[in-house]
C-alpha cells in the first residue's frame, strides 16, 4: 500500500493512520519485547563495581538491581541495545550473540 501524502501537512490529528501508538499506559510489562535481540548483555561479576550506571542508562529497565546491587538482567524485555554496556567504566558488561548464547542453554 502506498499512502498519498502530499499534503500532510494540511492533515487533521484525525487524518493520520495509526502507528506505533501506545494506547494504553503501563502496558510494557504485558510483552515480550526481548524476543527479537540479536545480541544480549552478560556481566562479568568480577570486573563489576555495583556502580550502576547500567541500569541509570537502560532504557527499558532491564538491568535488574536487589539490595542496591546489580543482579542480572531482564531477558524478557532487554532489546540488545547495548546501551549498559557502553556506559559500563569498568567494562563489565559484554554484549555477546543472541543466538550462540540461547545455544549454550542460556535463557
Amino acid at each position: 500500500m502506498k499512502w498519498d501524502i502530499k499534503d500532510i501537512n494540511k492533515w487533521k490529528a484525525e487524518e493520520h493512520p495509526l502507528g506505533a501508538t501506545i494506547v494504553e499506559a503501563g502496558n510494557a510489562k504485558a510483552y515480550d519485547t526481548g524476543s527479537w535481540r540479536s545480541l544480549r548483555p552478560v556481566l562479568d561479576e568480577e570486573k563489576c563495581r555495583q556502580c550502576l550506571f547500567c541500569w541509570i542508562y537502560c532504557p527499558d529497565a532491564a538491568v535488574v538491581v536487589e539490595n542496591e546491587k546489580l543482579t542480572g538482567f531482564d531477558y524478557k524485555h532487554c532489546k540488545g541495545c547495548g546501551i549498559c554496556a557502553q556506559e559500563c567504566p569498568h567494562i563489565a558488561i559484554l554484549m555477546v550473540d543472541e543466538a550462540q548464547s540461547r545455544a549454550k542453554g542460556g535463557e
